[in-house]
């Protein structure tokens, strides 16, 4: 990595964890109106990725050893859907759904989780295991796939660079996870149903 994306994702993660947010957002998420981008070039994104995405465009960096893979239920695969069409709705791309889907796999398996009790990491919960006391939002607002995506993304949209990183440590930055390695295992399925619900 290069001396001043370094010194970006370092300081973007000291300004999370300096503003109290150790388990939580790159800045405070209660408001999740995405950032509008420019309608024209908008409208050409799209025309271009009317058809099934390219796997080098959702796999940029190959393919991390190791990969890991659940089978999902219909739930599951809705969940998929919606983190998809919240991403669409944010004005990003099939990378952006990539980085978000693996994110909720390695955090939920892409299950909606609710508070688990003892087995709780503090008080996470939803597709992204967010927190309430870190300024995700509200337990309502953060079990709601579509909000807790577009919070996701606004953080991703924060880390300057992402697009160029490997996709665990842009999730990383934006999760403060203990376990900063293990997006990377879900990269690949995560590309695969993406290529698969994209366009559904």
């Amino acid at each position: 990595m290069n001396t001043m994306l370094r010194k970006s994702v370092l300081g973007i993660a000291g300004l999370a964890f300096t503003g109290g947010l150790f388990a939580g957002p790159v800045a405070a998420h209660a408001d999740t109106t995405p950032v509008t981008s420019n309608p024209v070039a908008a409208v050409q994104a799209d025309v271009v990725r009317a058809d099934k995405p390219d796997m080098g465009r959702l796999l940029p960096h190959g393919t991390p050893s190791n990969q890991s893979h659940v089978e999902l239920n219909d739930e599951q695969i809705d969940n998929v859907k919606a983190i998809i069409a919240a991403t669409k709705k944010a004005g990003m791309d099939e990378r952006a759904a990539v980085v978000s889907i693996a994110t909720a796999l390695q955090e939920s398996k892409l299950e909606n989780l609710g508070h688990l009790g003892d087995r709780n990491d503090h008080d996470s919960q939803g597709l992204f295991q967010q927190r309430p006391s870190s300024g995700w939002g509200t337990v309502e607002q953060i079990t709601d796939p579509e909000y807790s995506t577009l919070a996701f993304l606004k953080g991703l949209k924060q880390v300057d660079g992402w697009q160029d990183m490997p996709l665990t440590q842009a999730a990383q930055t934006v999760q403060v996870s203990a376990y900063p390695d293990h997006y990377a295992q879900w990269e690949q399925q995560a590309a695969d149903l993406v290529a698969q619900h994209w366009t559904s």
